[in-house]
Parts: C-alpha cells; structure tokens; sequence
C-alpha cells in the first residue's frame, strides 16, 4: 500500500470516529511554528511561512467539511511587529499576495473572510486588497474564516473597557449597566458564538494574548506538531481529542448514586 493510500485510511479511520453532532462550531487556532519548522530544515523562515498558508488552505477545507461554521486563526499578533522588518514586511507582502490569489476561490466556496485587529498600520495597498475581501464575500453564509492580524486580547479588552468608560462620562449608559452582555457587545467577535475549542501548534503552552475574552471556556488541544506539518489528520485527532472531554462550564457531572461529599471536589 502506497505511502498516500495509508495516509487517507489513517484519515478515513479517524473521521468514522468523530460524532457529527458534537463537532465544535466555532474552532480557534494559534498557529505557531513556521519559522521553527524552517531553520530546522536549513531554510530561511520565509519558506515556513509559504508551507504555513498551504496548510491553513488544508484546515479551512477540513474543518468546513466536518461541519464547523467559524473557524478563527492568529495569523499576526500586536507583538509580532517586534520581528526584523524585514520578516514582518515580507509576512505583509505574503497576505496581499494570499489574497489576491485565493480570494476569488473562498468566495466560490461561499466562506465569509473577517480581519480581527487594527488595521491602521497597514500599507494602504494592503489594507485595500482586505477590504475587498470583506466586501466581496460578506454575503456568504456558509462558514465564516476570522483572520486575526495586529490582533491583541489584551488591547481589545482595553478598546472596549474606553468605549463604556466614555458612554458612562457622557451619560450614554450608566456604570451600573455595564455587564458581560454589554462588554461583549464592544468586542471585535460581537455577534459570533465563542470558541469551543482552541489548537496551539508547536507545543507552547499558553494563549499568547490570543481571544483572551472568548476562549474562557474554551476547551484548550496543544499540539506539539510545527504549524508547516499540521495537516487534516491532526486536526481530527484534535477534533476527536475535544469530544472526549467533559465540558461543566463550572458545573458538575453527576454520576449515578455519587452524592455531593463524593463529588464537590471534581470541578
């Protein structure tokens, strides 16, 4: 059996196990490890960036065809501007060209694309080509593909926390309105359900700043896999990984004849 068949029956064992009714809706992913996988192979970064894009190409199909409605990515965060210039230009340049070369085919595939962040220090070039995305696809209610770029958690919470503070200065609301529901109204996901589940590729352990608001009860699957070798088998394995866990939301599973001593501590 050819090394591509075997492949496609490790894909084919893993999607006959997933639960088509518990398939999360909204999927996050941090994806990390380009420049890693690179310089482990003797190349410039550069060349992990590119194999980067091939895979999330393989990630929007997989996931649009398990049935997951939303699936949100961090492609380039507020600290990655302390880069070299000359990696952050070419990652730029890298979405421009992404765009314009992709863009016609997400529409034919009815995806809504949304950009998450400030978009302001962007060349205009670049910021014109998003805009036309957005534009071109708003319409499509198929499966929504958020693209999060100069996107921080951290900066978003503090964007929404100035806007109330400046309602409630100006009597627009008053300080004692001011609750999750209307916090969220503010944020830059308003209107899309939060995530259920949250991939880091690479191994890290932390959230780096990413959907700090959205992912508080998200399940978390770090994946020691670079971000250039993820690929569809890996994210069913995260798929499956995430049906298997118990999700409480602060409560408790009670188990049959398990009383309260027996079970307080199971939070």
């Amino acid at each position: 059996m050819s090394l591509g068949k075997i492949i496609d029956k490790k894909k084919n064992d893993l999607s006959e196990r997933i639960d088509k009714q518990k398939v999360p809706e909204h999927v996050a992913i941090i994806m990390d490890g380009n420049g890693r996988w690179a310089t482990k192979k003797g190349l410039p970064r550069s060349f992990g960036h590119n194999k980067g894009v091939n895979v999330l190409k393989e990630i929007i199909k997989a996931s649009k065809k398990l049935g997951c409605k939303v699936l949100t990515v961090y492609a380039f965060s507020t600290e990655n501007w302390s880069r070299p210039t000359k990696e952050v230009d070419y990652l730029l340049n890298l979405f421009a060209e992404v765009l314009k070369n992709e863009i016609e085919e997400i529409h034919e595939e009815s995806i809504k694309i949304k950009f998450i962040g400030d978009l302001k220090p962007f060349p205009k070039s670049l910021k014109n080509i998003i805009y036309h995305s957005e534009s071109l696809t708003k319409k499509n209610n198929t499966f929504l593909l958020n693209v999060c770029i100069n996107y921080g958690g951290r900066q978003e919470i503090v964007k929404v926390a100035k806007e109330l503070a400046f309602k409630s200065s100006s009597g627009e609301i008053k300080p004692s309105e001011v609750n999750e529901e209307l916090f969220n109204s503010g944020l830059l996901t308003h209107g899309i359900k939060d995530p259920e589940l949250l991939i880091r590729t690479s191994g890290e352990k932390r959230i780096s700043n990413f959907l700090l608001w959205q992912v508080a009860y998200s399940e978390i699957y770090i994946s020691d896999v670079l971000w250039p070798d993820f690929n569809e088998f890996e994210f069913l394995k995260a798929i499956i990984d995430y049906q298997s866990r118990n999700r409480r939301f602060g409560g408790i599973e009670s188990l049959p004849n398990e009383s309260f001593e027996d079970s307080q501590y199971s939070h």
